[in-house]
């Protein structure tokens, strides 16, 4: 009887066990998880974003996202476009919801398994009663749901990196589209100039006045800037359209208006002597790849802890028997099952766990010394497409300038002819082409060592795109 006893305290004592570490379950926030996305989004871009669930919060940014497409866009007011609108970016905020339920279950204790059975014959029956749980899983409850909790918070910055990333390539898309609007304008202005140097070639042509050889130049001019107008305007129309989908606007929402031209230049660049410290601390990434290395490594412990016990089941039995032959009787007892580690001694799983961490380890250090080397990269991208784009706004194109009105000056006195001034025309417009990719790079490179710094950096190299490209359009003038 004292055995007896003894069993089914035991049974109770599980029993409770279980019920208590109800009590230290994850429950599902308000929000989703949103309040890391929203603090980053605050101080790294001072950007709202919203997790839309239901028709009320869908109503509301419709509205916002309304008020913004209705005056002239800033890249600001692009990146807040895109982070109401895009549905991209809630689908990320959705597998942040997911994540959370992962969270919630891993945080649960194993559930008890009840189960009864009869079995009959010769007037005689037996009813057996069990109640089994598992005790290796409720007792290491605690240390999973440490682990779930760390990759829950790797969860949110994910999602965090994805807003501020999204936020990067609206820049981004922004920039390219302003410069190719403005680029359009140069071209239009400079086939009107060509269209009238062609004609009037064509007249001193009939005239004899100019040879052959000079109507010809004069006239592939006029076409190969009818050229470059329309590979300008294909361009100008495929960035707007990569804004338009970075913003998840369409519909009547398409006829969102951006500037002509670029922003000016600030009137000093940044200082920012500590910019790997500040990328170190501050990028998404890394701060991801630190939780996944501790989750790593706490699991890691859970794996060698439970090396050689990796089942322990617990089963109160009730069992009653009625005979007609004997008295009937009541039975009560406690089953416990385990495996015997002979074959698998939980070596595999310890090895795969030390691998698995010492991969992620060295994964995070490339990944540190990665982060440096991009912050000092983007930070001297940052500063030569300064000093490049202040170049020609301080010191090309006013002597361009000059050039032109001084040009202009020896043509109404006969001391140059036209085909001099137009050459000089030609010159200068190949300046402003460079002038107007040297803003833009210096805007892209902007965009860049603030994606570097937070996170959401681009993946390819998009800094020589520009700097080949102003070389090419400079060389290009000079016929």
């Amino acid at each position: 009887m004292q055995n007896r006893s003894l069993r089914a305290r035991s049974i109770r004592a599980v029993l409770l066990a279980a019920t208590l570490g109800l009590s230290g379950c994850a429950s599902f926030s308000d929000d989703g998880g949103m309040t890391v996305v929203s603090e980053v989004a605050g101080k790294a871009i001072k950007k709202d974003v919203a997790f839309i669930r239901t028709a009320d919060q869908a109503e509301r940014a419709s509205g916002t996202v309304a008020r913004l497409l209705s005056r002239s866009l800033t890249a600001d007011l692009a990146v807040q476009v895109a982070l109401l609108n895009n549905k991209g970016l809630q689908a990320s905020y959705n597998e942040l919801a997911l994540a959370e339920t992962d969270l919630v279950q891993d945080s649960l204790p194993p559930n008890p398994t009840f189960s009864i059975s009869r079995i009959a014959g010769d007037g005689a029956s037996e009813v057996e009663r069990q109640v089994v749980g598992d005790i290796l899983g409720l007792t290491t409850l605690p240390f999973r749901s440490d682990i779930a909790r760390d990759r829950f918070r790797a969860a949110q910055l994910k999602a965090a990196l994805a807003t501020l990333k999204l936020a990067a390539e609206v820049r981004r898309a922004y920039f390219r589209s302003v410069a190719a609007n403005e680029l359009v304008a140069l071209l239009t202005d400079a086939k009107s100039t060509a269209e009238a140097t062609a004609q009037l070639a064509t007249k001193l042509g009939e005239t004899g006045s100019l040879n052959k050889l000079d109507q010809a130049r004069e006239q592939v001019f006029y076409a190969e800037t009818s050229a470059d107008l329309a590979t300008a305007r294909q361009a100008a129309s495929s960035t707007r359209e990569r804004l338009a989908r970075l913003m998840g606007v369409w519909g009547s929402d398409l006829g969102f208006r951006i500037p002509d031209t670029l922003p000016a230049l600030p009137r000093r660049p940044q200082s920012l002597p500590a910019i790997e410290i500040d990328a170190v601390t501050h990028r998404l990434d890394l701060q991801i790849a630190r939780i996944e290395l501790a989750a790593l490594a706490k699991a890691q412990n859970l794996t060698e802890a439970t090396r050689f016990v990796t089942m322990l089941d617990v089963a109160g039995i009730d069992r009653k028997t009625r005979d007609p032959d004997v008295q009937p009787f009541r039975e009560r007892g406690l089953d416990v099952t385990f495996q015997i580690p002979i074959f698998d001694s939980g070596e595999v799983r310890v090895r795969q766990a030390v691998e698995t961490y010492n991969l992620a380890f060295n994964r995070l250090t490339e990944k540190a010394v990665n982060v440096r080397s991009e912050a000092r990269d983007a930070y001297r991208s940052y500063r030569s497409t300064y000093d490049i784009a202040n170049h020609y706004q301080r010191e090309v194109l006013p002597l361009r300038r000059i050039i032109t009105e001084e040009m202009q000056l020896r043509y109404s006195s006969m001391q140059v002819d036209v085909f001099a001034l137009l050459t000089e025309a030609r010159q200068r417009l190949a300046s402003l082409r460079a002038a107007v990719d040297a803003k833009r790079a210096f805007w892209l490179a902007q965009s860049e060592l603030q994606a570097a710094v937070n996170g959401g950096a681009n993946e390819g190299d998009g800094g020589s795109e520009t700097t080949t490209t102003a070389s090419a359009q400079a060389g290009a003038g000079d016929h």
